[in-house]
């Protein structure tokens, strides 16, 4: 029997903690303190399939029937959903290249053929379509992306997306990291078309991981299916979280305003070490939290490990998006803390490359 495991998840959970923590993928926990009306919690209620008030909150946001909205344990559970109803063992996706690792490993899980097609870095991470439509057989039951991308932040136009939606197949759309555009914010790409099922959570930009709050938009139907699906893994969601995510979905901007100082400062920084270093390059966004940096010489695993032991700082290695000369990092947690990792990956680059 083959183990059924991700490297990446058992990496970040025992290995990328450090004192300058760079490995991060969202912004930093919002306090409850700060959180202008906190709900009386309750353990138990009525949320058979979905806490309705969660539906509808969740609804209301991207402007679709509450019907369309399967809640879930984070944008993990959410996108397991998804592939789990919509593919059946053997079918084909077609999954962009640099992908985050827990895509590729539940697509795996439920039996898919993972074909990918490249996301170029010479081309700054842009959906070529040309090159997704040449990945595509007839046994293509779906089309997989990340927008913003991850591991790169960059941003994927709605008229890309709808040239993704004409090519036949349906096409998921993982959304955990599109507020993190915080001006003129691109709409739900669930709005594109009934071939578009899109995922997301709170837990990337918001700073309210803890509270699982992940959901699917798809069809009311394809829905319905999702929840029956979830049957299987949970009688009911955690109630109290429920209510506490509608408490954070009502208050967004005071969460957005609160992550958006502190990741805008992080750019700025992010930006000025760019700048001056000579021993990484990367494609640079004026959105997102996380950036994707090519080490320009020597072996990433190795230049992590010591950056870790010598310099207390840690940062993802690009293995688990399979480009293995490459690492991301991630901002928004705390601008002291990373303005001190940027130094110390500094340090570690002379030192490294001399």
């Amino acid at each position: 029997m083959r183990h059924k495991h991700s490297d990446y998840m058992h990496w970040a959970k025992t290995q990328s903690r450090a004192r300058f923590n760079l490995a991060t993928s969202g912004v930093g926990s919002f306090p409850l303190r700060e959180l202008p009306s906190l709900p009386a919690l309750e353990i138990n209620g009525d949320n058979s399939y979905g806490y309705p008030p969660l539906k509808q909150a969740i609804a209301a946001r991207h402007g679709v029937d509450p019907d369309s909205v399967v809640t879930s344990a984070g944008t993990s559970m959410a996108n397991y959903l998804a592939f789990a109803t919509l593919l059946d063992p053997g079918d084909e996706v077609v999954l962009e290249h640099p992908a985050y690792s827990l895509l590729t490993d539940a697509l795996e899980y439920v039996g898919a053929v993972v074909r990918r097609f490249p996301r170029r870095e010479e081309n700054a991470y842009a959906i070529d379509v040309d090159e997704v439509r040449r990945a595509l057989t007839p046994k293509t039951r779906l089309i997989v992306v990340t927008n913003l991308h991850n591991p790169s932040s960059v941003l994927t136009t709605e008229p890309t997306l709808r040239e993704l939606g004409a090519l036949g197949p349906r096409v998921l759309v993982d959304e955990v990291y599109l507020d993190a555009v915080y001006d003129n914010t691109p709409p739900t790409a669930f709005h594109l078309g009934p071939r578009f099922v899109v995922t997301s959570s709170l837990t990337k930009v918001y700073g309210v991981s803890g509270l699982r709050c992940g959901w699917v938009l798809a069809e009311p139907a394809l829905a319905q299916a999702m929840w029956r699906l979830n049957d299987l893994f949970a009688a009911t969601p955690v109630y109290p979280a429920e209510l506490l995510s509608v408490a954070a979905l009502q208050h967004l901007p005071v969460l957005r305003d609160r992550a958006r100082r502190i990741v805008e400062a992080d750019r700025k920084l992010l930006a000025e070490f760019l700048d001056r270093e000579t021993g990484v390059s990367a494609v640079r966004t004026a959105f997102g939290t996380t950036c994707f940096l090519r080490l320009l010489r020597g072996d990433v695993d190795q230049f992590l490990a010591t950056l870790r032991a010598r310099h207390e700082t840690s940062a993802v290695p690009g293995r688990f998006f399979d480009v293995p000369d490459h690492f991301r990092i991630g901002m928004g947690v705390d601008s002291a803390m990373f303005a001190g990792g940027l130094r110390r990956l500094s340090l570690h680059l002379r030192d490294y490359l001399e």
